[in-house]
């Protein structure tokens, strides 16, 4: 098995991007057809008599789809405006929303007194009151 480690631009290419879009459009598009309607017969029947007001279920559809594709398109393009160039061809090997120069903190227990409280400022471990200066 290889640890290969991909980088960021390995990862979120452009066509990733367009490709990440367009399965949310598509999406926005089934849920709205299926909601609408469109594969029953009485919309059907009605959109062939012409009986059928306002925008037909494909019509909408394909707006709503064609909006998702694009506000989903922008998102991400936003998103990735935030990342810097410089960390692009870095490999990810760590949790990012960490530190770089603070390892994960472990809670060391502090000087406690013969009773087992902390021997801090002497208040109460569910006192959230200021110390009275």
């Amino acid at each position: 098995m290889t640890d290969h480690k991909p980088t960021r631009k390995e990862i979120l290419r452009p066509l990733h991007l367009v490709g990440i879009a367009l399965a949310a459009g598509i999406f926005a598009t089934v849920v709205t057809l299926v909601s609408t309607g469109a594969f029953t017969q009485r919309v059907n029947l009605s959109i062939a008599k012409g009986t059928y007001e306002g925008l037909t279920p494909l019509g909408l559809g394909l707006v709503i789809g064609g909006a998702s594709f694009i506000v989903t398109l922008l998102g991400l393009a936003m998103l990735m405006l935030a990342v810097d160039p410089a960390d692009v061809t870095k490999t990810i090997d760590r949790p990012v929303l960490f530190d770089q120069d603070e390892p994960p903190s472990t809670s060391k227990p502090g000087p406690s007194n013969a009773d087992g409280r902390d021997a801090g400022d002497g208040r109460d471990a569910g006192d959230s009151r200021a110390p009275a200066s």
